[in-house]
């Protein structure tokens, strides 16, 4: 009987599609779950003064698992390691191959950027040694990483708080977050006006909106130079209207250009984590979660396991040859040549890409989501999807428009116009590259130079200055990229970490600084330096990638690093005295024990708990009061959130009383009427003041804000009544499935 050739993966799923693609009459697939040895979690596990030697030991749980892989590759006829073409693949088979007795000089590691069957076959005809510069590079990322979290967190445990940790990478973000969260308490916000209009041309023509942009020459500004005005106060804005109502604007310059949209580059791991978040709303680690499984494989009816995407932890925008001619014929095909450029589009990768992999694609452009939609979660498919549409698109040609722009002057008053028509829609046939839904054409009339034109409307709107926005998943991914701060595939587990030691919270789906996150950031700032430093943190990152390519020694730059942090953390020892992070006592008495309870910060935020804790353990929910009465039966108005962390409001009597808004109300009362106001935040960041009274005069009127507050009530209502409808049907269902059950009971 010929012996088999075992080959190792790391998971059950892609063990099942691999097994499909070489048999098992030659092959044997086993998974091995990831790492097999790793540093012991009871010590620090480091040999410093023996040239950094780590004390590697296997993972407890294990032992029947390296128990079965020891005698399947003892009775095999050669062992292939299959693990992830990364560092950290390249380490686990390091690791295997020392615990399967396999020279690790011997050609026995098989690489593979997608699970296909070409991809397989070719890598198993190629089988190469273990590139040892890589797995250097993760054992010192590996060791560097133990060095500040085994070295560093104890000190915070002794003078802050038990089960706190610091990390060479998530204490940086962490102060990323908390800079920013100052940024926006220093932050103050100010009152400005612009004046927007309704032309037409005389005599007869389509109205068209245009915005004040200059008086006297002078351009409008939200902060004024000296150079610029500003328009500060309703007052100033209403004299500038009424001023306004008395000229007479002509057109005294118009100008067409055409502009080109060029196609974004395919996926890397950073760009599909910020793409998922803005227009999917994933969070970065479901992000890769479901990446994962899309690349190990899904069963597709008949066709059994079959990997959708290629591996998708890669900073390369490279694709194949095969690939890029495949998508290029399914252009052809099915969009036309006048979507096909000459050749195909090349990305340029950024300077800190290893380009070790391709972008993340799919492995078969023909597995359209449409075809593979009855196969997969509603998760699967929105990012199949996503990733599909991006790397099509990024084979197309750019979107072509048609851009005008109008200046109009009267007296000393310049206003202008601008309008646009896409020409030629481009890869946006395929994919949308903004963040709105769809771009609508923006068409103005037919005007010459020297037109006169008359005011329809002159309507004074009101802005108040943002402040810096906080980090959602998408911009904190970007920034880390951009700041060359850890590398794409630990995005994910550092803003878990950061969430779950409680350093920060997730609010509307922002990241929010927690008091525990402001002490420990200061601490370390003030004693580490290094630690919190973004260049040098950076610089860590680039030494590493030359570890990688063999142009650093590994021991080396731990050397470098641990002797000054280890002075250092002898001095922070004794300098640093007992740290408490002060509880905020609120003005709530317990009713158990009648303390007054104090603020505390927990995984999902902010709640109420009693001082006496352990003897008394009562906590609550904090209520956060908008100041607002109901307006159905006069209690409070409270901030509530969604199942999933969604800001809504809501009476405190619910639910004896239903009244909810998505708008926040304010403490401001209508001049009209005297109802309480709503803010309106749109998703582009613009704000509106609105009557929460529907039969209010200001709410009657024909003006944008009131069009728009229009549509916004209708989306809200048809959504609610969709909601009503499913629910409904729900229990009509659940209804009609127990007669069922009842009939079946007495049959």
């Amino acid at each position: 009987m010929n012996k088999k050739t075992l080959v190792v993966v790391e998971s059950p799923t892609k063990a099942k599609t691999i097994e499909k693609y070489l048999g098992n009459k030659k092959y044997t697939v086993m998974a091995s779950m990831g790492h097999l040895r790793d540093l012991p979690k009871s010590q620090f596990g480091i040999d410093v003064e023996h040239d950094f030697t780590p004390k590697y030991i296997n993972i407890r749980g294990k032992g029947d698992l390296i128990k079965a892989l020891k005698k399947e590759a003892k009775k095999s006829e050669k062992v292939y390691l299959a693990s992830d073409p990364d560092r950290e693949g390249e380490a686990i088979a390091w690791h295997l191959a020392y615990i399967l007795g396999i020279d690790e000089h011997e050609k026995c590691r098989i690489v593979f950027n997608e699970i296909t069957k070409p991809a397989i076959q070719e890598a198993v005809k190629n089988p190469k040694a273990i590139n040892i510069d890589r797995v250097d590079a993760q054992q010192a990322r590996r060791m560097l990483d133990r060095i500040v979290g085994y070295k560093l967190s104890p000190l915070l445990w002794k003078k802050i708080r038990k089960g706190l940790s610091a990390g060479r990478v998530q204490s940086v973000t962490v102060k990323m977050i908390c800079d920013r969260e100052k940024e926006i308490q220093k932050f103050k916000s100010e009152e400005y006006w612009t004046v927007d209009f309704k032309f037409k041309k005389k005599p007869r023509s389509n109205m068209f909106a245009a915005e004040l942009i200059a008086i006297d020459d002078k351009k409008l500004m939200i902060s004024a130079k000296k150079e610029d005005i500003k328009i500060a106060s309703k007052t100033e804005a209403d004299d500038i209207c009424l001023d306004i109502e008395n000229v007479d604007f002509k057109v005294v310059e118009i100008k067409k250009r055409q502009r080109q949209r060029k196609a974004p580059a395919p996926f890397t791991t950073s760009s599909l984590q910020q793409d998922a978040a803005r227009k999917l709303g994933f969070t970065s680690r479901k992000t890769m979660m479901v990446a994962q499984q899309l690349y190990e494989g899904i069963s597709l009816g008949r066709k059994g396991p079959t990997g959708l995407i290629t591996y998708m932890r890669t900073d390369s925008t490279r694709i194949s040859d095969i690939a890029l001619n495949e998508a290029r014929t399914f252009i052809e095909e099915n969009f036309g040549k006048e979507y096909l450029p000459e050749k195909p589009n090349i990305y340029v990768a950024g300077k800190a890409s290893q380009d070790a992999h391709e972008a993340v694609r799919p492995t078969n452009i023909k597995l359209t989501p449409a075809s593979v939609e009855q196969y997969l979660t509603k998760e699967q498919l929105k990012l199949y999807k996503l990733i599909w549409q991006r790397f099509l698109g990024s084979q197309m040609l750019p979107a072509n428009y048609d851009m005008m722009s109008v200046t109009m002057q009267g007296g000393k008053y310049t206003a202008k116009a601008t309008g646009s028509k896409m020409k030629f829609a481009g890869f946006t046939a395929v994919y949308n590259d903004s963040d709105s839904k769809k771009e609508k054409d923006v068409i103005l009339p037919d005007l010459a130079e020297s037109d006169e034109l008359s005011i329809q409307k002159i309507e004074p709107m009101q802005h108040f200055t943002e402040p810096p926005a906080r980090y959602n998943d998408a911009s904190l991914v970007k920034t880390l990229e951009e700041k060359g701060i850890g590398r794409p595939s630990t995005y994910a587990p550092i803003i878990e970490t950061i969430l779950a030691r409680g350093y920060v919270v997730r609010s509307d789906k922002k990241f929010e600084p927690t008091d525990l996150g402001f002490v420990v950031v200061d601490l370390l700032e003030k004693y580490f330096k290094e630690i919190v430093d973004e260049k040098f943190t950076a610089d860590l990152e680039y030494k590493l990638d030359e570890i990688a390519v063999g142009k650093i020694e590994k021991n080396t730059l731990l050397r470098e690093f641990y002797v000054p942090f280890e002075k250092t953390l002898e001095h922070a020892e004794e300098e640093i005295g007992e740290v408490e992070v002060p509880d905020e006592v609120s003005d709530v008495q317990c009713e158990l024990c009648g303390r007054m309870m104090v603020v505390k910060q927990g995984r999902y935020g902010k709640f109420l708990a009693c001082p006496g804790f352990p003897e008394c353990r009562n906590t609550k929910p904090i209520i956060k009061d908008t100041g607002v009465k109901c307006p159905k039966c006069g209690g409070k108005i409270i901030e509530r959130r969604t199942r999933r962390g969604i800001v809504f409001y809501g009476c405190e009597n619910y639910p004896k009383c239903d009244y909810v808004s998505w708008d926040m109300p304010l403490t401001t009362n209508c001049k009209e009427c005297g109802s309480f106001l709503f803010r309106h935040r749109f998703k582009n960041g613009r704000t509106i003041l609105y009557c929460s009274n529907d039969e209010c005069k200001t709410r009657k009127e024909d003006t944008p804000i009131n069009r728009e507050i229009n549509k916004m009530k209708e989306k809200e209502q048809k959504a609610a009544a969709a909601k009503l409808e499913e629910a409904r049907a729900k229990a009509a269902e659940k209804e009609n499935s127990d007669k069922n059950e009842d009939t079946t009971a007495k049959e």
